[in-house]
């Protein structure tokens, strides 16, 4: 490329696209670079998809300040821009002594990062919460403020916003190398270099490879794979709030969570590998989770599961997040951003865009910036296209559903295809409208959803 970037952004996950948005609301040229084919296909696109409050973060770290920063951030945006979100509360259940005994520690950990609002139940309290735990547990503690919210709208949103905004992305550039020069840098790709005055690296499970790209060796990666189940919408009935387990030394453990589009999951596992890649689901996962939510919530199990999924987490080998500035080499990196980087996501920007205009960044803001924009409904809870009888009686491809299992509609894939970010595979179809993502998983829509990702619109609703 000829030209020359004021700020070229790697990884278009929900940091990365968060970081864009920021800096494409000043005088900058911006340009957001992802090595997918779409964004948000990395690390930010399966998790447990929920809104933390920071209640069990360790006090005093960056990730406890930015995750309760975010938290509000992210909710205020979520209103503006239509993602959808379900403030459901969680319950911490105690299944043994040791378990119970460390309730009172983590309700302190939740006042010292500004949660007053949590409580320990006892045994009774926590059964009518959560009816149909399964039987043996002593107590818990309700943190009101968790919330489940769509991952997969919350990346897509900012990223639109960054581009309607001014930003270039820059899909299916996998940076393979950097050379800093005096007064910029060449981001080498495999669709050419590409020049910037400075770089942000929010590369995700790539971040410490970019890293030491700029010479530092300060945090190293390991990819840490979580399998989940989804069951079908008829398990809804059974938890209406998250369900999670007392953290241990090994891990937050396994969680049963309401979705946003009503179904419930059962997970993650916690899987160490050195595949950066291998998003695989296993028969001794899926085993183990079965398991866990025999003990959880046995008649979860009489449901039925319609699919399972993993997802990669940058486990980092430095307890906190990475965040920090370069101002000789005008480099900064998001570095180790953990499964609260979701909710973490706008205040990481935002502590960024502070660092970097104390680096010498130049900052203007502009006052030219389009209204936020309005992402489709994909949320049980809220009015979906094909019962909006006023919406139908306005253009009658909302009311002609393809996808049967979850109610997609010909207007829906229409619009996915002619949004700002349109999807270029059937995947980031599916992010975006939920088509084949029911019981039958395509069987039944997945040919007539292929032909429209491939411009084949039915000409009567175009």
């Amino acid at each position: 490329m000829s030209e020359t970037f004021d700020v070229a952004v790697i990884g278009a996950g929900v940091v990365g696209s968060a970081v864009a948005r920021l800096l494409a609301g000043y005088h900058l040229d911006v340009a957001l670079i992802e090595s997918r084919c779409d964004v948000g296909d990395g690390t930010s696109k399966a998790n447990t998809a929920i809104l933390h409050t920071g209640f069990d973060a360790e006090p005093g770290t960056l990730e406890s300040r930015l995750v309760g920063k975010g938290y509000q951030l992210l909710k205020d945006y979520a209103d503006a821009t239509g993602i959808p979100y379900e403030s459901t509360g969680a319950l911490l259940v105690a299944w043994d002594a040791e378990q119970l005994a460390a309730l009172p520690g983590l309700m302190d950990k939740a006042e010292r990062n500004g949660r007053a609002d949590t409580e320990i139940v006892g045994r009774d309290e926590v059964y009518r919460l959560v009816p149909e735990l399964g039987p043996g547990a002593l107590g818990g503690l309700a943190v009101p403020g968790e919330s489940i919210i769509c991952t997969w709208t919350t990346n897509l949103a900012l990223a639109t916003d960054a581009v309607r905004r001014g930003a270039q992305l820059l899909r299916s550039h996998h940076v393979g190398s950097v050379t800093v020069g005096a007064a910029e840098t060449e981001l080498h790709t495999n669709r050419g270099d590409i020049r910037a005055r400075w770089v942000i690296n929010a590369a995700g499970l790539g971040s410490d490879v970019i890293d030491a790209q700029f010479g530092y060796d300060r945090f190293h990666l390991h990819p840490r794979r979580g399998e989940l189940l989804v069951f079908d919408k008829q398990a809804r009935r059974l938890v209406d709030k998250i369900v999670l387990p007392v953290p241990s030394k090994l891990g937050k453990g396994v969680l049963v969570s309401p979705t946003v589009y009503g179904n419930v999951l059962l997970g993650p596992t916690a899987e160490d590998m050195t595949d950066r890649a291998d998003t695989s689901t296993t028969a001794d996962g899926c085993a183990f989770l079965l398991a866990k939510g025999a003990r959880i919530m046995p008649r979860l199990l009489a449901e039925e599961v319609t699919a399972t999924y993993a997802g990669l987490r940058a486990a980092s080998d430095v307890p906190d997040y990475t965040v920090e500035i370069d101002g000789e080499q005008r480099y900064a990196v998001a570095g180790g951003i953990r499964s609260t980087g979701l909710t973490a996501s706008m205040a990481i920007a935002e502590h960024l865009l502070e660092l970097l205009g104390g680096a010498g960044l130049e900052l203007r803001e502009r006052t030219d910036l389009p209204g936020p924009p309005r992402m489709p409904n994909l949320g049980e809870a809220f009015l979906r296209p094909y019962a909006d009888g006023a919406r139908i009686a306005r253009d009658p491809a909302y009311g002609a559903v393809v996808c049967f299992c979850e109610r997609v509609t010909v207007g829906e894939i229409r619009d996915a295809m002619h949004s700002t970010i349109p999807p270029r595979d059937i995947d980031g179809l599916r992010r975006r409208t939920r088509a084949m993502n029911g019981r039958c998983q395509g069987f039944y829509c997945g040919a007539r959803a292929t032909g429209m990702l491939q411009g084949d619109e039915p000409e009567e609703y175009r």
